[in-house]
């Protein structure tokens, strides 16, 4: 057997039959449709899934028609399939929201990114979500160019 780093064990499922990934993370199947994704909120963590339910449902009301997918294990929201605007990911603490060119958003969302583009909403377990600013920016995220995932 070669020699180097020892191979991680295979993750387990809990409970409830999901494997979560680092940070709690859902890992999930990638899949397009509103069904994925509802799969995917309802393995949210605690807390996390209350604000993925929010999250998709500002966005939903916001950008009718819209469509959504998971990949990576994450669900992504765009226009048309396979070219999205935003997505979200369970970290440890916090809920991250990535807007795919958010730095053309105004005002910006707070967090800062290494790629030039995107911007990030971080919503942690005691944070109240603002929902109008939140669908402001889904609102103007939708009117951009999309990422093509």
């Amino acid at each position: 057997m070669p020699e180097g780093k020892p191979r991680r064990p295979p993750l387990k499922p809990g409970p409830d039959g999901i494997v979560r990934l680092s940070g709690g993370n859902p890992q999930i199947a990638k899949g397009y449709g509103n069904e994925v994704v509802q799969k995917y909120i309802a393995a949210m963590p605690g807390w996390q899934s209350d604000v993925g339910r929010k999250l998709d449902a500002i966005i939903e009301k916001t950008v009718p028609g819209i469509h959504k997918a998971v990949k990576w294990n994450t669900p992504f929201y765009g226009l048309e399939q396979d070219i999205y605007f935003v997505s979200y990911h369970c970290m440890t603490k916090y809920v991250k929201v990535a807007f795919h060119n958010g730095a053309e958003l105004r005002p910006m969302p707070p967090g800062t990114s290494k790629q030039a583009k995107v911007r990030y909403l971080d919503i942690y377990e005691n944070d109240a979500l603002d929902e109008d600013p939140f669908a402001d920016w889904v609102k103007q995220a939708s009117k951009l160019p999309g990422e093509k995932l």
